[in-house]
């Protein structure tokens, strides 16, 4: 028996997220089905991210057990063959048998697109949330700045979260523009340790909000400390969501 690990990239547009559902096409069930085709065995993944519905990734991590012969940086060609288009497997490997993707010593890096356009660009609708408000990157940068460290992300987070604590660190939480599309992609950054239910989106939004006018940078301070939902700005869009990556420790867990 071995334990594998999978490095994988998806377009969540026509998936109802990430965890499996017994009715709804998700993204761990698309996995299981291509990977119990090719070992042969019944498998089922465990996710280290359980992505929203219509949420995107370039670099999410899964692991699985298997007694199959083919090697662990060969699963990757293998299982592409089973998956439709807007999954990859990116990279496959080999892992402790102990190893648990949600459970080790590690940062995740998550961004938000913006198309600060005129006018929207349709080959963008499902990359990124249009907005055409002019939108004062000093002053998001200024609030991401007083989310970076350790808090209690209550007001970050929707109600319905089942996590125990709400405390999270952040090491980073930037707003720029990009390059690409006429310099109209405003990309929010955040990295950290983890993320609360709905926790980057509420950050776009609120960043979003600050930034065309509605409200100053230092309110962030006060949204931090009410610890309430209401406190914060709202939930952006899942399209302008991308998981970039994980930056793990296989032996620090």
């Amino acid at each position: 028996m071995q334990r594998i690990m999978l490095t994988v990239a998806y377009d969540g547009t026509n998936y109802k997220g990430f965890a499996e559902q017994l009715y709804a096409p998700t993204i761990e069930g698309t996995l299981n089905r291509a990977l119990t085709g090719v070992t042969g065995e019944p498998i089922k993944v465990i996710g280290a991210s359980r992505t929203d519905a219509g949420v995107h990734a370039y670099g999410n991590l899964v692991v699985f057990d298997t007694d199959s012969p083919i090697p662990a940086d060969r699963f990757s060609y293998a299982v592409n063959h089973m998956l439709p288009d807007d999954i990859r497997v990116i990279s496959s490997r080999s892992v402790p048998s102990d190893f648990h993707p949600r459970h080790c010593h590690s940062v995740k890096t998550y961004e938000y697109r913006i198309l600060n356009a005129e006018n929207p660009i349709p080959t963008q609708r499902l990359y990124s949330y249009y907005n055409n408000m002019h939108m004062d990157l000093d002053k998001m940068n200024l609030a991401g700045s007083y989310l970076v460290g350790e808090h209690d992300f209550t007001s970050f987070c929707n109600t319905d979260t089942q996590a125990k604590s709400h405390v999270r660190t952040l090491y980073e939480v930037t707003a720029e523009r990009g390059t690409d599309i006429r310099n109209n992609m405003i990309i929010i950054r955040v990295r950290g340790n983890g993320f609360l239910y709905n926790m980057v989106r509420i950050i776009a939004g609120t960043l979003m909000q600050i930034g065309s006018g509605k409200g100053m940078p230092e309110d962030v301070v006060s949204m931090l400390e009410k610890r309430a939902r209401s406190a914060a700005g709202p939930t952006a869009p899942a399209c302008g969501l991308f998981l970039i990556g994980y930056e793990i420790d296989i032996d620090k867990r």
